[in-house]
């Protein structure tokens, strides 16, 4: 009897890597009838290599080294939910907004209005959690027309974290120009979505106006804080979730990089 259930184990689990060979989304994990204390281990063993490799993968994302990338793995969308739900993500989101106080802090400003904080605002300040766990958390490709219609609801929250670093620094004396994707025609139900937030004082709310419509994020940004700086702006701090509100040119003396494993933008 042992020996037949050693056998089913090991022809069922092969059949299972094999179908995971044809299909690499497929979880690798055998059909079982009957459980033995070694079959349960090893599956524990897989259920662990898996969280491994899904937490990799996260860690590859947030190094810039998946670039680019469309969705999560189709395996790792557990993985994904279990970090933005639990406590994960907002340990993550702590760490990043106090090291960039840390950082504010030690600024010497110059007294002349014209040190400047950048904050991206989706997945920055304000979250869309609710839409993304509606949307398989980023598994699925990103439909543009869906996601309008959950930004004109207006009802994103703050990321907390996010929002006591925005006040620090405008405590601090920064200014704030929040320089967003979202669309100019999106501008008032932003404006109410972020005041309704607790985020006041900006300086300036930057959106994409039709001139834009076609560009890069990461070219699109890198010209509007070129602008800034023609306007006699030092570009002292950034804070976004994608790195193209971080990279390409006319950068800030020192980004703040948020974790964002859902989704991916150029």
């Amino acid at each position: 009897m042992a020996f037949l259930r050693i056998f089913l184990f090991v022809s069922l689990f092969s059949v299972a890597f094999s179908l995971e060979n044809l299909d690499s989304h497929l979880l690798p994990r055998p059909l079982i009838i009957e459980y033995s204390e070694n079959v349960e281990s090893q599956l524990r063993e897989i259920d662990d290599e898996l969280r491994l490799r899904c937490a990799s993968w996260r860690f590859a994302g947030e190094a810039n080294n998946l670039n680019p990338w469309k969705t999560i793995p189709r395996e790792c969308v557990e993985y994904v939910k279990e970090y933005m739900m639990g406590r994960g993500y907002v340990v993550d989101l702590e760490t990043v907004s106090k090291e960039a106080g840390v950082f504010a802090k030690g600024v010497e400003l110059n007294g002349d209005g014209k040190d400047v904080w950048v904050f991206d605002i989706d997945e920055t300040l304000l979250s869309n959690l609710p839409y993304y766990s509606a949307h398989g958390y980023g598994h699925g490709l990103f439909d543009h027309v869906e996601f309008d219609k959950w930004v004109e609801k207006g009802v994103a929250t703050a990321i907390e974290p996010s929002l006591k670093l925005y006040e620090e620094v405008l405590n601090l004396g920064f200014k704030v120009i929040l320089l967003t994707g979202r669309s100019e025609r999106h501008r008032s139900v932003t404006v109410d979505n972020l005041i309704n937030a607790g985020f006041r004082d900006w300086h300036q709310l930057i959106l994409r106006d039709s001139e834009d419509q076609g560009k890069s994020a990461t070219i699109y940004k890198s010209e509007k804080r070129s602008e800034m700086e023609k306007e006699g702006f030092r570009i002292v701090g950034n804070s976004g979730d994608q790195w193209s509100d971080l990279l390409g040119f006319s950068l800030s003396v020192r980004s703040f990089k948020l974790p964002n494993p859902m989704y991916y933008i150029p």
